[in-house]
């Protein structure tokens, strides 16, 4: 079971809204999102709605402004609970789309891509098992994407923008 709290002013200041589990939109419930405590479990959140638009991993913890979780506004309008898995981690990712060219599968995270795969490029993966976490850039930074267990034929279906990863991660922290 997850806990996140949303604020609409800084340092947990304001209106706020509990939620415990997945939301397409919480628009009704705040006009923006200036802080957030997480008291339990792992959240992805949406600048828009529908869980569209930039994406934040947020774990356990207290956020008292937006940039404390790199975000570039105060737009948040929906959220998902990331389920609590334990289980062996796998995934692989691919050069090319439709899982073609060169294949590497991973049980770990990957701090740069470009280390283990020669290029920053993953146009398709597979997620076996877990939940994982693409990075934009190199050690976890810039924007991120989150990827449950399936088939991601092209960057588009994990709501890329375009195929470059720099790093990626196990979701462990629950």
């Amino acid at each position: 079971m997850g806990k996140i709290v949303f604020y609409e002013d800084k340092h947990f200041q304001g209106r706020s809204h509990e939620c415990s589990n997945d939301c397409t939109d919480l628009h009704t419930y705040f006009s923006r999102c200036n802080s957030i405590r997480v008291e339990s479990g792992c959240f992805m959140i949406y600048e828009r709605p529908n869980y569209m638009g930039h994406q934040y991993f947020m774990k356990r913890g207290e956020y008292s402004d937006y940039q404390r979780w790199m975000g570039f506004s105060s737009w948040i309008r929906s959220c998902r609970l990331i389920p609590t898995y334990r289980g062996p981690y796998r995934l692989r990712t691919y050069e090319k789309a439709d899982y073609g060219g060169h294949m590497m599968e991973f049980t770990d995270d990957c701090p740069c891509v470009s280390d283990r795969f020669h290029h920053r490029h993953v146009y398709s993966c597979n997620v076996m098992n877990g939940y994982w976490i693409f990075y934009e850039y190199p050690n976890y930074r810039g924007r991120q994407y989150f990827l449950k267990p399936g088939e991601y034929r092209r960057y588009r279906d994990w709501c890329a923008t375009c195929a470059i990863v720099g790093s990626f991660r196990r979701v462990t922290d629950y």
